[in-house]
């Protein structure tokens, strides 16, 4: 009995030839000078976003107010002694817990009120539904100086200057429409089924929405919530203007104590901005695993 041995053709053809087959490369596949290219681009990309914030911070460790104009001196006398100083001997903490209050509170009230405008905008076609969302983006071209003396008005007509309340109001006002569009075009990517079915089991609008879509939708809302906050952050116009008590200064505003007509302590406020970096770029780290998914998804559809 006789045993038949069936080769492929790529042993044949190996045999042959007496070679390995060639690696095809596939589609979208980038070879090695073209992977090397793209590691050297962003590796440059990387230094140069990085350059500013460890300029900032090795000028932060110079113990004279104009070391900056000499930097090279600054490498044999470091010392912390500028950030000792800020925190023990200026208003630090004060402006920190009114940044803290003011940003938290423009994020949580900002982004609920975004989430439900633009899931309404979404879901809903009520009339002229449309033309609120044009009216909503109409609001951001105006610039903050043709605003800051009608929001003036109004907030001391409402007894809010010099309040946290009435901060949090103004920054709402500018954060809400911007959020309330990105909020819209995620919902627009999460399937209308989805609310048919919790209507199926008995959930009201309010339900559907807080227990179904809202989970569905935290890359977006964390989009939202971290333009909020750094809108709220770093904002400094409005804070000069309605704030008017040195311990109710937000960190923004508390940098610039620093710099006045006659004096400039660089040393000290580059300190202060080392260390006001430290709460935004700790949000950034909470949020950032739905900061990419977030900023691409609104972009498929509507």
């Amino acid at each position: 009995m006789s045993t038949t041995t069936v080769e492929t053709s790529a042993q044949v053809s190996k045999q042959s030839s007496g070679k390995a087959p060639r690696r095809v490369r596939r589609r979208g596949e980038t070879g090695l000078a073209g992977s090397l290219a793209s590691h050297a681009v962003l590796t440059v990309a990387s230094l140069i976003a990085l350059f500013p914030i460890a300029w900032l911070f090795y000028l932060s460790l110079g113990p004279g107010k104009d070391d900056y104009l000499h930097p090279g001196g600054i490498w044999d006398k470091m010392t912390i002694d500028n950030y000792t100083f800020v925190l023990e001997h200026t208003e630090f903490f004060d402006w920190l817990k009114s940044s803290l209050i003011v940003t938290l509170g423009t994020t949580f009230i900002g982004v609920l009120i975004a989430a439900t405008t633009g899931y309404a905008v979404s879901r809903m076609r009520f009339p002229g539904y449309r033309k609120f969302m044009w009216v909503l983006l109409v609001t951001q071209m105006f610039p903050v100086a043709v605003l800051m003396v009608p929001m003036y008005q109004i907030l001391s007509d409402l007894k809010l200057i010099d309040t946290y309340g009435g901060l949090v109001l103004v920054y709402c006002t500018t954060v809400i429409p911007y959020s309330a569009w990105l909020l819209k075009g995620y919902f627009d990517t999460i399937p209308f089924e989805i609310d048919e079915a919790g209507r199926v089991d008995g959930l009201t609008p309010f339900g559907t929405f807080f227990r179904l879509v809202l989970p569905l939708a935290k890359p977006g809302l964390a989009v939202a919530a971290f333009y909020n906050f750094l809108t709220a952050f770093s904002e400094v116009a409005f804070a000069s203007t309605f704030m008017l008590s040195d311990d109710k200064y937000t960190l923004a505003v508390g940098l610039q104590s620093f710099v006045s007509e006659h004096d400039a302590q660089r040393n000290l406020m580059a300190a202060t901005a080392v260390l006001i970096a430290i709460p935004a770029a700790a949000f950034f780290y909470l949020v950032q695993k739905n900061l990419v998914t977030g900023l691409t998804a609104g972009g498929t559809k509507g």
